[in-house]
């Protein structure tokens, strides 16, 4: 499948076949209006056919990613939607929200399916792991839960922090656990027995804003509330590369990858109300996103085109789809156009 595909090109040297600078020519093609709030989350389906977008207007909506049109809403949390994740088979969502239960919803029919109650305050992030038999989540009560997906029920809680518990997900086979909080903790747990394998702190301790395996699972990215994002290699506990440019100082976000056939990227939201992109291997800021009137805490990234998506905060409350060009259609538009001219 893709994923071994990916394993590959996220290697922190740079490959062969990959070109030496990435040339990044996303372009803003739709703006999807409809939630009445900020936009707080927004995953592409595994197989690439919907966007779910989560609100702190307390509904999550569904979105067509061939037409842009607007499909469904998921109602019935009570508070605003924190985090959103999609079952492998792109049938089912979770939900995590500030009422303090995690949702399971039929992506299909917008059908309620289960409530898990059980965090005592605001579930703040929320993760399938890929055979969607359990799901993590996160809250600001400092705990980690793990839920059984069939039956319903609790099966675990992990006191993994002395804070709000900012993200958990998660690595692609579902035995770790990545875990990031206020604490200025990033910590990586065995799922099976919920015990702590690793911790990863930053030297000035700042705030993790969001933790997560990178698509082949031998890196963990996270963005701490100094501006910065930084790839780690978890094992070794060590720093690899350190993402700068962007602003990120109040409000938690979460960068995703792009991987596209001009190089592959690293994107995040920004409180300049700018979407940034990476150079994943040269660090390098190769392009600043504009067009969002609020702080962009929401980005997502198609699991196999080139396209973004990315929401922001009250006043603003749209979604825009970004569309990468590759540089060999820019260059073949460009000789078309200088023809043109002669």
């Amino acid at each position: 499948g893709s994923s071994s595909g990916l394993a590959g090109k996220m290697e922190p040297v740079t490959l062969d076949n990959r070109p030496s600078s990435c040339v990044s020519n996303f372009v803003l093609r739709f703006s999807c209006k409809g939630h009445e709030k900020s936009i707080s989350a927004l995953k592409f389906s595994p197989d690439g056919r919907f966007l779910a977008s989560a609100s702190s207007d307390k509904t999550i909506k569904i979105w067509d990613t061939v037409t842009w049109k607007y499909l469904r809403t998921l109602q019935g949390h009570l508070m605003g939607v924190s985090d959103i994740s999609w079952s492998t088979d792109s049938t089912s969502l979770c939900s995590a929200s500030d009422d303090r239960t995690v949702r399971i919803w039929n992506a299909q029919t917008g059908e309620l399916v289960k409530t898990l109650w059980g965090h005592a305050n605001y579930v703040l992030s929320v993760s399938f792991n890929p055979p969607c038999n359990l799901i993590v989540s996160g809250s600001f009560d400092e705990t980690i839960k793990l839920w059984d997906v069939k039956a319903g029920l609790l099966l675990k809680t992990i006191q993994a922090h002395s804070d709000p518990v900012t993200s958990v997900n998660f690595n692609r086979d579902g035995t770790l656990i990545a875990s990031s909080s206020f604490d200025g903790l990033c910590r990586i747990w065995d799922t099976a027995s919920g015990q702590c394998l690793k911790t990863l702190i930053d030297d000035d301790n700042p705030p993790f804003s969001f933790a997560r395996f990178t698509p082949n699972g031998k890196y963990i990215l996270a963005g701490t509330l100094d501006n910065t994002i930084k790839l780690w290699d978890y094992r070794t506990g060590k720093c690899l590369k350190t993402y700068k440019g962007h602003s990120n100082t109040k409000f938690c976000m979460s960068g995703c990858f792009s991987l596209t056939e001009d190089g592959d990227f690293m994107v995040s939201g920004s409180e300049d109300n700018s979407i940034y992109v990476w150079d994943l291997q040269t660090r390098e800021v190769k392009q600043k996103l504009q067009g969002h009137t609020g702080p962009v805490l929401a980005v997502g990234c198609h699991p196999v085109l080139p396209i973004l998506a990315s929401g922001a905060m009250e006043d603003d409350r749209t979604i825009k789809i970004w569309q990468h060009i590759p540089q060999q259609t820019v260059d073949s538009l460009q000789r078309s156009t200088e023809v043109g001219l002669a």
